[in-house]
């Protein structure tokens, strides 16, 4: 049963209520503002969200085309997704950090993609959880069983998943509200000038390649927030820590590009072919993950060691630059 099928009321049920203010002094339609807002949907997918009853502003209805003014509140609903039937539990080996009934947090290996995607059924991360932990809820009107956050394929390191409703909701919630912590290691190419820094440019879509995003304008993109620390220089490189006060898809390797310093590795926003070993992927690691427990609200540090790979690269750069 689709969406369009399905009988809708706003708030029944289990699902994610997100409230958002619209903040520009000019008009905008409510479909187009919710897609800048949820990169992640398609404008179809939230006009459908819409048809359903499930989007309010200021607590009336809205329609696709309602004109938002600044400080009008919007309200969306998404209920858990439908099951899709081809997703399968699967065996596969798990580097758990951490684990109760209420949360798993996961040391994710390069190479394994986080949810199933149309060509990419199997094999994800979702099918070992679902084997690992038989029942997870669903965010986000897509089949992401317990998916709190999310992280590239080739992306390593720390990710926290929920085993309840009640812990997925509330984890959601301390990432919109920047209570949890989300701290990143890279190598870049070149040398920023500077010991740290911080860069604020709003990203969405590719205007061009739509599997891409890119830094836009405030109208066209969602506010996008991303503070970096030198760690080494390594003469031609750099080991930059990043602390996120956003969560917007790609947003790191987007935020190098944009000031000249992608990520070594990164076969989509770095051009550079000639690198200092082979590589598969970016070099971009989760190593670290600050939270506070769903139920308990202890706070709760989470740490990743280097994968392998990253260690091999750092010490061939540093004995390039004579440091080891």
């Amino acid at each position: 049963m689709t969406l369009d099928e399905r009988t809708l009321a706003f708030g029944e049920g289990e699902g994610e209520l997100l409230k958002l203010h619209y903040p520009k002094p000019l008009p905008m339609r409510l479909d187009r503002w919710l897609v800048s807002q949820r990169s992640e949907q398609s404008r179809s997918h939230i006009q459908k969200f819409i048809e359903a009853g499930l989007v309010r502003v200021n607590g009336i209805t809205g329609r696709a085309k309602t004109p938002l003014r600044q400080g009008d509140e919007v309200e969306l609903w998404m209920p858990p997704p439908e099951p899709l039937p081809y997703l399968q539990p699967e065996e596969m080996p798990l580097d758990v950090l951490f684990e109760d009934k209420h949360l798993i947090v996961i040391n994710k290996p390069a190479g394994l993609t986080v949810h199933p995607a149309p060509g990419n059924r199997n094999g994800t991360l979702v099918n070992g959880l679902l084997h690992h932990c038989s029942d997870l809820p669903g965010i986000s009107g897509k089949l992401r069983p317990g998916i709190v956050h999310r992280l590239d394929k080739d992306t390593t390191g720390c990710i926290v998943i929920a085993k309840s409703q009640e812990a997925l909701v509330k984890l959601q919630e301390q990432i919109q509200k920047r209570i949890a912590s989300r701290n990143y290691l890279a190598v870049v190419h070149g040398a920023p000038s500077g010991e740290q820094g911080t860069i604020v440019a709003a990203i969405g879509r590719h205007p061009v390649d739509r599997k891409k995003y890119a830094v836009a304008t405030e109208d066209g993109g969602r506010h996008a927030c991303t503070h970096w620390t030198l760690v080494e220089r390594l003469a031609d490189y750099s080991l930059l820590r990043f602390k996120l006060d956003t969560g917007r898809t790609h947003q790191i390797r987007v935020h190098c590009a944009h000031i000249g310093h992608p990520i070594v590795g990164d076969p989509i926003y770095s051009r550079c072919r000639k690198l200092p070993m082979d590589l598969p992927g970016q070099i971009l690691h989760a190593v670290q993950l600050g939270l506070d427990h769903p139920l308990t609200r202890e706070r709760m540090i989470f740490e990743a060691p280097l994968p392998d790979l990253f260690e091999k690269l750092l010490t061939v750069l540093r004995r390039r630059t004579g440091t080891t």
